[in-house]
């Protein structure tokens, strides 16, 4: 008999005992990579840096779960999450009509979960002297009837207008809140020469460089080099600045929900990946990124 059949008799009669003690390995029942919850969570730009630090904060934890965090807005996500193709899809406004009745045709119900809470803040570059605006007079700068910084007490100076670009939540909230003032038979649209860019970022470099500028982004997206206006909802109300507080006691007239969605009831690792979002941990998260925490209740 040669050794390579020697050593094959050997294999087979040690094998099923190998098998058979495995059982006893103290590591038998850490998950393999294939057993590896993945949980993709795609969306609102808005959303999207809270939405990783949640991410890499709760895989320290749970090594068993991996998360993929993108943004690209919240139609975006919204649209991957219909076409199957994410678990969870942040947003930073409601689902439309037009998103429930495609997840009709498509026999999906989605189901959103409030994860957190946002102040839109009115952005200037600091040299501007203009410093408090109701919701009527943005409505008229965005829609252009106002479109000279004279006319608010500013300088004789030509105003440009910088927004979001139209997949964007925060681009769809602010047309229908300020611009059409929460009236939804209101048709305003955004004056032809808004300049609509593709991120906070892109706003906030337009506003450092621009001194006749003026934009809106989420609260916790306001670097400290630029200045912040008061809004009033009337004119009659106080103006405030926005904040936790302004926005919990509903004195800032420009704050939102901020959502997930998922395509129907949950599975367990991504129920228990949405519960943990609502503690005390993630929500002080929630706090320390500039957004508004929420509760269970």
């Amino acid at each position: 008999m040669n050794r390579l059949s020697i050593l094959l008799i050997i294999f087979a009669i040690f094998l099923p005992f190998s098998s058979g003690c495995s059982s006893n390995d103290p590591n038998s029942d850490l998950p393999t990579v294939a057993e590896q919850a993945y949980i993709e969570n795609k969306g609102s730009d808005t959303i999207v840096n809270l939405a990783l630090v949640w991410a890499e904060t709760y895989q320290k934890d749970h090594p068993e779960v991996r998360i993929s965090v993108t943004g690209g807005g919240s139609g975006t996500g919204i649209a991957a999450m219909l076409n199957g193709t994410v678990t969870i899809a942040n947003s930073s406004r409601a689902i439309s009509k037009d998103e429930l009745q495609q997840a009709a045709e498509k026999n999906i119900l989605p189901i959103e979960h409030i994860i957190a809470k946002d102040a839109i803040a009115i952005i200037v570059n600091p040299q501007n002297p203009v410093a408090r605006l109701t919701l009527q007079q943005l409505s008229d700068i965005y829609s252009g009837k106002i479109s000279n910084w004279k006319e608010l007490g500013g300088e004789d100076r030509q105003i440009v207008r910088l927004s979001r670009e139209t997949n964007s939540g925060t681009h769809v909230y602010f047309l229908e809140h300020v611009l059409r003032l929460g009236n939804k038979e209101n048709k305003t649209l955004f004056s032809p020469d808004t300049l609509l860019l593709p991120s906070s970022e892109g706003i906030i470099n337009e506003l450092r460089s621009n001194p006749n500028a003026i934009g809106y982004d989420g609260l916790g997206y306001v670097p400290e080099d630029l200045k912040m206006v008061e809004v009033s909802k009337d004119g009659i109300e106080p103006y405030m600045l926005p904040s936790a507080d302004t926005v919990n006691n509903n004195q800032y007239p420009i704050a939102r929900d901020l959502y997930m969605y998922t395509a129907g009831e949950p599975n367990d690792f991504v129920q228990q990946y949405l519960d943990w979002i609502l503690t005390a941990q993630a929500q002080q998260i929630v706090q320390d990124l500039g957004f508004v925490p929420v509760s269970k209740e």
